[in-house]
Order: structure tokens, then sequence, then C-alpha cells
């Protein structure tokens, strides 16, 4: 059974449809690569899975079960949808971090609002702060848990995002294009802490603009065009063989860039 399933979801701005009968699933340690160009719908659908938009139609399913359905939306409460957002975690392309708090304080902060909310014990609060300097060891950054964010370089702050983002456990990662605000010089430590997390058997799905990144490191390959799935597909059926000429004509783009 797939830990994930998205099944026909359509979401428009305005008259504008961004997603157009949307379905994909995912097995449980595997890594999903999205690919195609700006404006094809990778991010909106990213941001529906998170639920920083609701879809119009369609349903969303995690371990088999319904996590959300479009028909209902209007009866979720906040309560329901931070629950449904706890399945998810998502590292931006623009880091998002917090400016005023430091490496550990960003990674730590929602699970100790979390816990505060629970009346939790102190040696819950501390266990938090031990897995957050746990976490920011594991991408590399153990020596700058008290700096704040002007004080790391781009690269360092999208590791922090990752271990923010890793910091309640979801189920699921999600990236949005997290190399795009990097110089290139910087591009290289992040992809090599996502390609740590896919040797750990992680749950990835990817929007990413480096097809040979995702080539090497996906299991599984959509290309989206115009809020559709166009094709789709292992990485060497998509990428190294596509069928549809859509496919081809972006990736030949992408070739002369």
């Amino acid at each position: 059974m797939a830990l994930l399933e998205v099944k026909n979801l359509n979401k428009a701005f305005g008259k504008t449809a961004v997603l157009k009968n949307v379905s994909l699933s995912l097995e449980r340690g595997k890594c999903l690569a999205i690919i195609g160009s700006s404006g094809s719908g990778k991010t909106t659908l990213l941001r529906c899975l998170n639920y920083l938009e609701a879809p119009d139609e369609g349903e969303i399913y995690v371990n088999g079960a319904l996590l959300y359905d479009a028909a209902k939306q209007r009866s979720y409460s906040e309560n329901d949808v931070r629950s449904m957002r706890m399945h998810f975690g998502l590292v931006f392309q623009s880091f998002n971090l917090f400016r005023q708090y430091t490496a550990l304080q960003n990674v730590t902060l929602a699970p100790l609002l979390a816990a505060k909310a629970d009346k939790a014990s102190k040696e819950a609060l501390d266990a938090i702060r031990a897995k957050g300097i746990e976490l920011l060891t594991r991408v590399g950054l153990e020596n700058k848990l008290e700096n704040y964010p002007h004080q790391l370089s781009g690269g360092q702050q999208q590791r922090v995002a990752i271990a923010r983002a890793l910091a309640l456990e979801p189920s699921i990662l999600c990236f949005d294009e997290p190399t795009s605000a990097l110089d290139p010089e910087l591009t290289g430590e992040v992809l090599k802490v996502i390609r740590s997390l896919r040797e750990q058997d992680t749950t990835m799905i990817i929007v990413t603009h480096e097809i040979r990144f995702a080539r090497d490191i996906a299991d599984y390959v959509i290309f989206m065009d115009d809020g559709a799935i166009v094709e789709e597909g292992p990485p060497e059926q998509v990428i190294d063989a596509p069928k549809n000429p859509r496919t081809v004509r972006f990736l030949e783009r992408y070739a002369e860039a």
C-alpha cells in the first residue's frame, strides 16, 4: 500500500486552473522528483499537500486513511489542518527562517510550542533540545547552533531549514526547489544532505530544476506542464527516454540552457 495517494486534485486561482486532475502515489522510503517549467503547477501541488493552499477538488490519503477531502474542506477546523500538516515537512526555496532566532531555536521552535501546549515535562523539553542538536549535527551544522540566520551562508540556512522540517518527524519530506536561491558553489552542500536522507530511506518529494540530480536520486519522476502530469515513470524513462513531445521539448530546452 502506498504511503501517499493523491486523487484528482484540482486547483484554480480565479479563472486560471493551476492543477488539473493531478493523481499520484508514493511508496514509503521512496523519492519522487517533480520537474517542469515555471508555472507548470509544481509548487502549487506541494502547497496543496502541505495545506498552504486548499484544493478545489480531490482527495489525499496517507497510510491508506483519507486525510483530506476537498468536498469537506469547509468543515475542517484549524486543529484539523494543523494535524494534517504534521504528516508533511516542507523545505522552502527561500529558507523562511525566523531571523530573530538562532539555528537551534529555529529547529526546536515548533516542537517546543507543541510540547508546552500539552504541558510537557522539563525532561520532554530537554529531549526536544537534544533532538534539535542531533538534527543540526546530522546536516553538518553542529558548530553553528547559536548562530543567527544572518551569520550563516545560504547553503547553511537551507540546511537549518531541512533540520527544522525533520524536527516534527513528518511522514513525507517535501522540497520546493531547494537550491534555486543558492549560488552554484553552495548548491552541492544542500544536495549532499538530500542524498544522505535518500540513503536513509526518507520518503521525499522534490520539486527541482536540477535534472541530473533528479535522475540520480529519484525512484520516480513526474513531468508537469500547464497544471497536469504529462509523463511519469522511472528516471531512465522520463529523463533519458521521454515519449511525450512536451517532455522532449522541455528536456531539450534544459540541455540548451
